[in-house]
């Protein structure tokens, strides 16, 4: 493979090639090391029809040099004429990069699959890369969310303010396009896990809440929206536990087809009383399964009442007191329940 030095005012930037976005601070760093120890690595062109010269890669090793004044620059002359051959190879030499961002990669493999210019398959793509199907898939798909979500995403998997990766996006990324970037926005400003995003998602998903209320829930904080997601699972658990109760009755209380009827006709008996559950019981399940975690008032929380317009805050004293009666009313009847239960408890 053989280097030559090449006038630098002959070599032209590729437009087209995956990568372009580039850290100063970076190029600056580069820059200090070009002008101390020279170019180290030397860029890969090809020679155009005009006797001139187009990078495949090192476009910022190129900008380096070019900045620093640099007479000639060390070059490798690729004999490559296919277009999509060639830039594959600008593909696989970024990735070997950092500062190659996800969204960079996801346009790349976009453009090969989709460009009449290339137009591969992604099994095709997979192959020459060395990349697996599922790995180039999940790139393009970032490309579903829009500009003000891709301007967020990292590589890596840290989670930080204000910043998505790639896995807490990936559990958001087939959900309604009305949903998609807005809880994308919530889940970078609330820091949330990726375990957590893929209970919001399943939310968002359940074909049992309807879209209006799915468009209020959109203005929920993330914590708020994982209370809603533990509520809303816990009742639907408590309907499916008396749903199967309820059929379980039915089918034990069937007329018996055995040779002894009233054996059978006994058995159902005992089952049923199994399955009954008093009054004083049932009220104590539903208020459960009604009630939502217990979540202490944050001092942030406490402070905003002082926001309330005056105008609101009697309307809010009186929504305070009917609140504080109910609960009270509440505890009152379930202390009497307590105080019964441990005389009970005495008893025995």
């Amino acid at each position: 493979m053989d280097i030559i030095q090449i006038a630098t005012h002959l070599i032209d930037e590729d437009k087209d090639q995956p990568r372009y976005q580039f850290d100063e601070d970076s190029l600056q760093e580069l820059m200090t090391s070009i002008g101390e120890l020279g170019l180290l690595s030397p860029i890969k062109v090809r020679s155009t029809h005009d006797g001139r010269y187009k990078i495949i890669y090192g476009n910022r090793r190129y900008k380096a040099c070019s900045t620093l004044g640099l007479p000639t620059i060390p070059c490798i002359v690729s004999t490559l004429t296919d277009e999509t051959e060639i830039y594959l190879e600008q593909i696989a030499e970024n990735l070997t990069r950092e500062g190659f961002s996800p969204i960079e990669e996801a346009e790349a493999f976009n453009k090969l699959l989709n460009d009449p210019k290339f137009k591969s398959s992604i099994k095709f793509v997979s192959s020459k890369l060395g990349k697996p199907e599922a790995y180039i898939k999940n790139k393009v798909d970032l490309l579903k969310f829009g500009k003000a979500v891709r301007k967020l995403i990292i590589s890596g998997t840290e989670i930080k303010k204000d910043r998505l990766t790639e896995e807490q996006l990936m559990p958001l990324k087939d959900l309604a396009i009305e949903h998609r970037d807005t809880l994308a926005l919530i889940v970078a400003r609330d820091e949330m896990f990726v375990s957590d995003v893929k209970k919001i998602a399943s939310l968002f998903k359940d074909k049992d809440i309807s879209d209006n209320t799915k468009g209020k829930l959109l203005y929920k904080s993330g914590p708020e929206l994982l209370e809603t997601w533990s509520v809303f699972r816990q009742n639907r658990a408590e309907r499916e536990k008396a749903a199967k109760a309820k059929e379980v009755a039915k089918e034990v209380t069937k007329p018996a087809k055995s040779e002894k009827p009233e054996d059978q006709q006994k058995e159902a008996q005992q089952s049923v009383a199994v399955l009954t559950v008093t009054p004083l019981e049932d009220r104590l399940q539903r208020l459960i399964a009604n009630l939502p975690p217990f979540t202490p008032l944050t001092p942030e929380v406490m402070n905003s009442y002082g926001a309330i317009k005056s105008g609101e805050k009697e309307n809010f004293e009186q929504d305070l007191d009917v609140v504080i009666g109910i609960l009270e009313k509440h505890i009152a009847e379930w202390q009497k329940v307590r105080a019964l239960t441990n005389q009970a408890g005495g008893s025995d």
